[in-house]
């Protein structure tokens, strides 16, 4: 049984193996831990993964990226739409009311769906994790982001349809974090709990939790996140910034040509990166467009001054966790620094300031949520014996409150169900009892459903009793996997 975790990041993707030394972080065919989240469709073939990354400038209409930001999401989602106006290929309404994605592929104009383009990525990887393993890859685990809604956890779950895996379970990225820290600290309290902010600022978003971790336990407290506050957004500070002086200066609008936008955007990147460690960059770009070579310099204090609204919005999620948890600033013992978008030095000033501590960084930022969901389809695959640790969960999204109250609907709807058809058919008052539903069914056929409210267990005895009696005809009988996103 292969055991496998994978990290689908916005920008980037992780893959992570469970072999007898421990959790490994595999390399691509090119050698990197790190593969690029982008498929380029060309007149002859595709490119996944880094092979699409080089194509990307000579062909950027036809190069999707960011696909973790289009999976799931309705076309007029108003995020959805600011994310468009950054992409260079086109998307548009499907009649379901979905994005389609347009490219020309094998010399035709074809629509693709974003589960399509995130099964066409998921393959890749795949592919990876089986030449590294020498085995066929099935059963995984796949980090997504505790924002994402019951439609975006579907779409997932499609697209890993498409690559022919079957997710054992799909991890929140913060939590596989937590998971990945404390299952190898040997120093945990026995009796006391150690309580832990992970500040998770990715590319695309930022996501904060609270955990608590004793020893052999880790108690998920909180979860908070901002969908539209990661490292893009800086790299868009600068985007605009140059293209505004650029146009002022050498009278060239970028805006006018995707592959400008694109080499600018990669620049800008870069130009980030370099300020990160140093007080003043230079930005130097050739033959940008209309064969003009472009200069620019600025500083950090500058570059702070650009991002300020942005840097404004990170102690909202930090707020919001704590109030959640039911936690002071004074309880919080260490505070853990991981993603991409976490080492800019104006961030790490914010959390030193809201929380009275330095942060840290015992982790490795990019690989962390990928050895976590690893660790986690070790735990649930019967072929390793990994150490007791226990992960539970004292917050619920709002997709699991709904989801909770779902069930405890169709539970009631069962029981007077059961008991109007009762008296329908014997005429008399019947009270349905437990053990009457046991002797009807065999326990044994649900073993793998895992109850996670103790009232849901007497929901499915009933209803899958009945079932088998012949008597709710048209109870819709897929409720059960439901469970698989709690």
């Amino acid at each position: 049984m292969s055991v496998v975790g994978f990290d689908f990041g916005n920008e980037s993707c992780i893959v992570a193996v469970a072999r007898q030394g421990g959790i490994d972080v595999v390399l691509n065919d090119e050698s990197k831990r790190e593969t690029p989240a982008i498929v380029c469709f060309g007149d002859k073939q595709r490119f996944i993964g880094t092979a699409g990354a080089a194509s990307t400038m000579m062909n950027p209409k036809n190069s999707i990226s960011q696909i973790k930001r289009l999976i799931g999401k309705k076309f007029a989602d108003p995020e959805l739409q600011r994310d468009l106006k950054s992409l260079p290929f086109n998307v548009t309404e499907g009649p379901d009311g979905y994005p389609l994605i347009h490219a020309r592929y094998l010399g035709e104009s074809r629509e693709f769906t974003a589960t399509q383009v995130f099964g066409m990525m998921l393959s890749n990887l795949k592919e990876i994790a089986q030449k590294n393993l020498n085995a066929a890859v099935v059963d995984c685990c796949i980090g997504i982001p505790v924002y994402f809604t019951d439609l975006q956890r579907r779409a997932v779950l499609d697209a890993a349809t498409i690559a022919g895996l079957h997710p054992l379970h799909l991890i929140h990225e913060t939590t596989a974090t937590a998971l990945a820290y404390g299952i190898y600290k040997t120093d945990l309290p026995e009796n006391e709990w150690l309580n832990v902010a992970f500040v998770d600022v990715g590319h695309a978003s930022m996501q904060v939790c609270i955990a608590g971790f004793k020893k052999g336990q880790l108690q998920v407290l909180s979860h908070s996140y901002d969908r539209s506050l990661g490292g893009r957004d800086f790299d868009e500070a600068l985007f605009h910034h140059f293209a505004a002086k650029f146009k002022e200066e050498y009278k060239i609008d970028v805006y006018q040509n995707a592959r400008a936008c694109l080499r600018l955007r990669a620049a800008c990147e870069k130009l980030k990166k370099v300020l990160s460690a140093n007080p003043e960059a230079p930005l130097n770009i050739e033959c940008l467009m209309d064969e003009k070579d472009v200069r620019g310099f600025i500083k950090r204090d500058d570059f702070e001054q650009l991002s300020l609204p942005i840097l404004e919005r990170v102690k909202g999620p930090l707020e919001k966790a704590l109030a959640e948890a039911g936690l002071m600033v004074e309880n919080i013992h260490m505070v853990e620094v991981v993603g991409s978008g976490s080492r800019v030095p104006a961030i790490n000033k914010i959390l030193t300031e809201f929380f009275k501590k330095e942060p840290r960084r015992t982790m490795n930022a990019s690989e962390c949520v990928a050895r976590g969901a690893a660790l986690q389809c070790a735990i649930l695959s019967p072929t390793f014996k990994v150490r007791e640790f226990q992960v539970n969960f004292l917050c619920r999204t709002l997709n699991q409150y709904v989801l909770y109250f779902w069930h405890m609907f169709f539970f009631f709807w069962v029981v007077v169900s059961v008991m109007v058809i009762w008296v329908m058919l014997t005429k008399k008052p019947k009270v349905v009892g437990l053990h009457e539903i046991l002797q009807y069914f065999n326990f044994k056929k649900i073993k793998f459903i895992s109850f996670h409210h103790f009232p849901m267990q007497y929901f499915y005895l009933y209803l899958l009793s009945q079932c088998h009696k012949g008597t709710l005809w048209h109870f819709p009988c897929y409720i059960y996997k439901l469970t698989i996103f709690c």
